[in-house]
């Protein structure tokens, strides 16, 4: 039976990403039927607003989206189209899988992580004010409720998957009350719903610093807002850069699959662009609706063309000569070999 998916290209080189993303979906035998919606810069001049109330409605019924990058004004401009899915869907946990990929050389070879981020409130709230000339103050949002339940869902997320760590990175030795509710909620879920998953706490700047030198010990990364935003870009850089990371934003009623890398405008049409983040995204699309042989097919298809290290097989990010285009059909011809 098909499931209704919402595809949003996005803007910059996410109509390339999508569309790659979708063709290698569709070789996998997915049964998907694909509503294409605007948001973006380029929805904003055709409908007058980045995130059209279409969009939103479609997602909401349909209750999943793939989504390519789109571009946020840095300083000016529209709000995050990002930040205001995430808030109007209640999209809460933004969940990052970070795992070396085969073929792609970094100074790290077992790196396996998943990072797990408050994604409502913190300091990404937006609440900013310019106070007096020159004084500007932004505010650092933290709820009991929204606290409590990204620990629950990282424990559970733990429990599902057969993961044995989870680690709160914080900063409340410095934010004391807004991290220490954190903190305070992580702890009671751990001791009330979870106790037979390790838990343990570092300060950000220590983690970080733990992280690069030894990302092994890690499994799974609960962090607020902010933190987990950085955090995730961080670990990305162990296992070759954003274009091998994958991105879901999950709710209670819907979830947003997306690669976390940027809209790169300069190299949009060049068909230079790496589709894999959104591919993989699409795996864990596929494994959230429950289509897993189609999800292995892909994960399969690309492990294997990346371990070959046919360098015309692979775009310029990850050691290659060749393009979006060249990479697609490579995974694309591995599918359909079985």
């Amino acid at each position: 039976m098909a499931h209704t998916v919402c595809l949003i290209p996005g803007d910059g080189i996410g109509p390339e990403v999508a569309e790659a993303a979708r063709a290698v979906i569709d070789a996998a035998g997915a049964s998907i039927e694909w509503i294409l919606l605007p948001a973006g810069a380029a929805a904003a001049e055709e409908y007058g607003e980045v995130l059209p109330a279409m969009t939103l409605d479609a997602i909401s019924t349909h209750q999943v989206a793939l989504k390519g990058p789109v571009t946020t004004p840095i300083g000016k401009g529209f709000a995050s189209v990002n930040v205001q899915l995430r808030k109007k869907l209640n999209l809460y946990a933004a969940v990052r899988p970070v795992r070396s990929m085969p073929g792609v050389k970094t100074r790290y070879d077992d790196v396996e992580l998943v990072v797990i981020r408050e994604n409502t409130e913190g300091l990404y709230s937006g609440i900013e004010n310019e106070i007096t000339d020159g004084v500007v103050t932004s505010l650092k949002v933290a709820t009991r409720k929204a606290c409590t339940r990204i620990a629950r869902f990282a424990f559970n997320y733990a429990r599902e998957r057969e993961r044995n760590r989870v680690t709160v990175f914080h900063k409340a030795n410095i934010m004391k009350v807004s991290d220490g509710l954190f903190l305070e909620c992580a702890r009671a879920v751990h001791e009330q719903e979870a106790s037979n998953v390790t838990y343990d706490e570092l300060i950000i700047d220590n983690g970080c610093m733990q992280l690069v030198r030894d990302p092994s010990p890690f499994d799974i990364l609960l962090l607020e807002n902010l933190y987990g935003d950085v955090v995730s870009d961080l670990c990305a850089g162990l296992v070759g850069g954003l274009g091998v990371v994958p991105g879901a934003n999950i709710g209670d009623d819907c979830a947003v699959f997306e690669a976390v890398h940027g809209s790169a405008p300069d190299i949009a049409g060049k068909d230079l662009a790496n589709p894999l983040a959104l591919i993989m995204s699409g795996v864990m699309m596929l494994n959230h609706i429950g289509q897993i042989e189609a999800a292995d097919r892909i994960k399969d298809a690309y492990n294997a063309v990346l371990a070959e290290g046919n360098t015309q097989e692979r775009t310029r990010d990850i050691g290659g000569t060749g393009g979006t285009k060249a990479f697609t059909q490579a995974l694309i011809r591995r599918i359909e070999a079985g």
